[in-house]
């Protein structure tokens, strides 16, 4: 009986060695499978810092770019603010000339007899002018005429 407890304790030193070997290549192969996450831990680690610093830059230009815009947008307000109280200057002038227009029109309504009176006399005038012009033309002419019969006569002489 003593031998089966020899062979005994030899199967279980045995079955120990296989457990412990197996345990170790299984360790060995984990230890690679660990130093492959590692490495790629410390790519992910490395590209998040540059990731960082990106977004970092990034918030840093949004932040400019932000600032900027409130800027020209105040200036644009400015400039529609302008532009508004142009177009305002612009109704109150169109208001005013039609004002006048109005006024105008009205005194032309008014004195629409007085207005005929004056272009009647006007053409009156002008008729008048007319037969002057004529009077005197033909009145040179006589003077030419007999200018030229007395240098006509006092040639032949």
């Amino acid at each position: 009986m003593e031998i089966i407890l020899y062979i005994a304790a030899l199967l279980a030193a045995i079955g120990f060695l296989v457990l412990c070997i197996s345990v170790g290549m299984t360790l060995f192969g984990l230890k690679n499978t660990l130093n492959s996450i590692a490495g790629t831990v410390a790519g992910i680690e490395g590209q998040m810092d540059g990731i960082t610093r990106e977004t970092t830059s990034l918030l840093e230009k949004t932040n400019t770019l932000a600032a900027d815009i409130t800027v020209k947008s105040e200036k644009l307000n400015s400039v529609v603010d302008a532009v508004k109280n142009i177009g305002t200057s612009v109704n109150g002038l169109n208001n005013s000339i039609h004002q006048i227009t109005s006024s105008i029109s009205t005194e032309v309504s008014k004195n629409e007899e007085k207005i005929a009176q004056v272009v009647q006399w006007s053409n009156v005038a002008m008729e008048i002018a007319d037969k002057w012009k004529q009077r005197k033309a033909i009145d040179q002419h006589d003077v030419d005429v007999k200018t030229t019969q007395i240098v006509k006569k006092s040639s032949k002489l």
